[in-house]
């Protein structure tokens, strides 16, 4: 398989005219500011940051780059976390290092946090990113900050152990808001932690503005030309049930020889630490076994921005076959919906909530079986897969990077006022949608 242009041109397919919403809050130059403050609000997001490898390093490097790209970078600075023996080179916005498992290196963030360069903290909320017991490092940092923080929770659990729920409880008590990016964590905060609704905002997971395309051009230059792709991407581990697609495809291939699975992405670091590529050689043994291996292509490593945008459009299906329910967020199912994908996926709750009224096909969870019939049926059904993929490109639309750029500065306008002039003052929530960027990260 040859390597992908970084260049290729994303242009819009010329035989397809999706109308588009725009986005619902309106452009910062227009907006109205009404704040107590006389100068633009201070953010500093702390989170894991690119070039460090996982999906939450990816998130706060693409809210930081949709901020700056939408309100300007002056006033952005980020907090990165280390996992352990580990060093990266940041680029000039990461301004403080966390060191994961040293509770000092927490307590060094949070004095030079209140040194008086921020205003306002976003904080990436994951608990296997920070130290302690259930990461209870980051409730060290949270209760020495003297400013509104907002937390952006990645996962929410159903059924927390004693751990994290308390480490849950301790940051939601010390954040002014909490960012959800499903209805169904809401309303497990609400139900499970006794979190008030009032203090939650749903922002959905941010996704690149990608045209919606035809697949056949982007073959070529990846070397498939004349297949038909089932795609997979994202960090391996042996959660991710790839295996069942692999085990579907004897199945699938029957029907339509045509068909490749492309399986795109490296081992995440910490599984590699841990048993090196296991999984990824479990896989391919087990295409060899069931004589599938020349329909099954890896693409080993942490691909670039341009790289992943043609294997997506690339992409006749997109699959997430998911081995459990628990799955809060999935950054690479919201991608290949903004990408308008056909979608086959088992029924965790974010591609539950994302894929329904017939935005894809939701299986049981480690159905080989239900997967097979779910991709012969669309593969053999060219209408349906298309009324599939408008359905979910236009539902992406509100999704695309500049609008939740919009929204978390909604919410930071909201908890710096709330935090500087309560609602018994006088202000109330109406009154934030009026708040924008001429307090903000303005030069």
């Amino acid at each position: 398989m040859s390597t992908p242009d970084p260049s290729l041109n994303l242009r819009p397919n010329p035989q397809r005219d999706v109308q588009l919403p725009v986005c619902g809050a309106k452009p910062a130059s227009s907006l109205q500011a009404i704040s107590p403050r006389l100068r633009p609000l201070r953010i500093a997001v702390v989170g894991n940051h690119l070039p460090r490898q996982c999906g939450i390093a990816t998130f706060t490097t693409d809210l930081c780059d949709a901020i700056a790209a939408e309100f300007g970078a002056a006033g952005l600075s980020v907090v990165a976390v280390n996992d352990p023996q580990s060093t990266y080179d940041y680029p000039a916005r990461v301004r403080f290092e966390i060191a994961e498992n040293e509770v000092s290196s927490y307590m060094g963030a949070a004095n030079y946090l209140n040194s008086g360069n921020v205003d306002l903290v976003c904080l990436q909320h994951e608990y296997g990113i920070f130290g302690g017991k259930a990461g209870s490092h980051v409730v060290q940092l949270l209760q020495h900050l003297k400013m509104p923080v907002v937390t952006t929770l990645h996962t929410v659990l159903r059924q927390p152990d004693e751990d994290q729920r308390t480490v849950m409880q301790q940051i939601a008590a010390r954040s002014d808001r909490l960012v959800v990016m499903t209805e169904y964590s809401s309303r497990i905060l609400q139900n499970v932690f006794g979190i008030p609704g009032g203090k939650i905002d749903l922002i959905p997971h941010g996704i690149p503005d990608l045209p919606f395309v035809e697949p056949d051009a982007y073959k070529e230059s990846l070397g498939l030309g004349g297949k038909t792709v089932l795609l997979t991407f994202g960090l391996l581990s042996p959660n991710k049930g790839f295996e069942n697609v692999i085990q579907a495809l004897p199945h699938i291939l029957s029907r339509h020889s045509e068909v490749v699975y492309l399986i795109a992405g490296a081992t995440h670091p910490h599984v590699k630490a841990r048993e090196g590529d296991r999984y990824r050689l479990q896989l391919q043994a087990m295409a060899r076994e069931l004589g599938v291996e020349k329909s099954v292509a890896f693409v080993n490593r942490f691909v670039s921005p341009q790289e992943m945008a043609s294997l997506v459009n690339s992409a006749d299906i997109y699959i997430t076959p998911y081995r459990y329910e628990a799955q809060a967020v999935s950054g690479t199912l919201a991608y290949a919906l903004g990408a308008g994908k056909a979608i086959i996926s088992t029924p965790y709750w974010h591609a539950a909530e994302l894929l329904r009224d017939g935005r894809g096909v939701l299986v049981p969870f480690g159905s080989q079986d239900a997967i097979a019939v779910a991709a012969i049926e669309l593969l053999g059904n060219e209408s349906e897969r298309q009324s599939m993929r408008e359905r979910a490109y236009l539902h992406a639309r509100p999704m695309v990077w500049n609008c939740v750029a919009q929204a978390y500065m909604r919410t930071f306008v909201r908890a710096d006022i709330d935090r500087v002039q309560p609602v018994r003052l006088g202000v109330m929530p109406q009154a934030v949608e009026k708040c924008t960027a001429s307090l903000l990260l303005s030069a």
